[in-house]
């Protein structure tokens, strides 16, 4: 199966460079880089010291698509929402692991999904896709009279979205599980005066510092006691295994919008 990267020059698509040429079931077809950028026409190997002949770097996302099977995209929601489209003209697969999708952003994927394989995750690490089924169901056992929930995560000082997507998505789980939606219920006590807590708030905390890859834990706070359950990221290898994983597991699937949770079984 032959795989293209959008985004090498980034941290996460170098990651996902050297995860692609040392998975077996699958080869590297090519790579992204932005418009004007000096890299265009190396290899796609030249980004982490390993030869690629047979894969290069375009600025063209339509030459990206052509010579691949799936494109695997952890870059921007515009260029997502752009990489969407070519993979509904061209009939391909297209892995969005980018954060801080909109919900317009999520429904323009949706409506490429229709002539595409499109596999949609703020986080497309397996620990993390478990966890969420996890809080799903928590939540729906501790009601809101009985249980504060709060969302606590770290990242590193240049993360720029907050909170962030796999926090929220994390948030929209625990709503999930009360049967409420998300937007109805969601606190930032950082950035507002903190007084009495509101009953059935999902509240949500923020810290950025160092080179943290990635911490969530969803804190379940009844009186008495405390439900913790957390993840953390050491490596982002676990996303491009995730993202691989999801890559190879739509080869054979109709066209349509899937999750991690349908790659997962689960």
């Amino acid at each position: 199966m032959k795989i293209a990267i959008a985004g090498c020059a980034g941290r996460m698509g170098q990651v996902l460079i050297k995860k692609t040429l040392a998975s077996s079931g699958v080869s590297l077809s090519g790579g992204s880089v932005r418009e004007g950028s000096k890299m265009i026409g190396l290899e796609v190997g030249s980004l982490v010291q390993i030869p690629t002949p047979n894969a290069r770097l375009t600025a063209d996302p339509e030459e990206l698509f052509a010579n691949a099977d799936a494109v695997i995209d952890f870059t921007t929601p515009d260029y997502s929402q752009l990489l969407a489209s070519i993979a509904a003209k061209q009939g391909k697969i297209l892995i969005c692991g980018t954060t801080a999708l909109k919900e317009d952003g999520v429904f323009a994927l949706k409506k490429h999904s229709k002539k595409a394989r499109i596999v949609c995750s703020p986080n497309m690490s397996i620990g993390v896709n478990l966890i969420l089924g996890l809080v799903e169901k928590v939540a729906s056992i501790l009601s809101a009279e009985e249980c504060d929930i709060e969302i606590d995560e770290m990242h590193h000082r240049f993360k720029v979205d907050s909170p962030s997507g796999t926090a929220l998505t994390l948030g929209a789980a625990a709503a999930r599980g009360r049967g409420v939606q998300l937007a109805d219920v969601k606190t930032d006590y950082q950035q507002t005066t903190l007084g009495a807590r509101k009953q059935g708030a999902i509240g949500f905390s923020v810290r950025r510092g160092g080179d943290v890859i990635g911490d969530h834990t969803v804190t379940f706070a009844s009186s008495g006691e405390r439900i913790e359950l957390a993840h953390k990221s050491s490596s982002r290898d676990i996303y491009a295994n995730g993202a691989i994983r999801a890559a190879i597991w739509a080869k054979d699937k109709p066209a349509g919008f899937y999750s991690m949770k349908d790659v997962l079984g689960i």
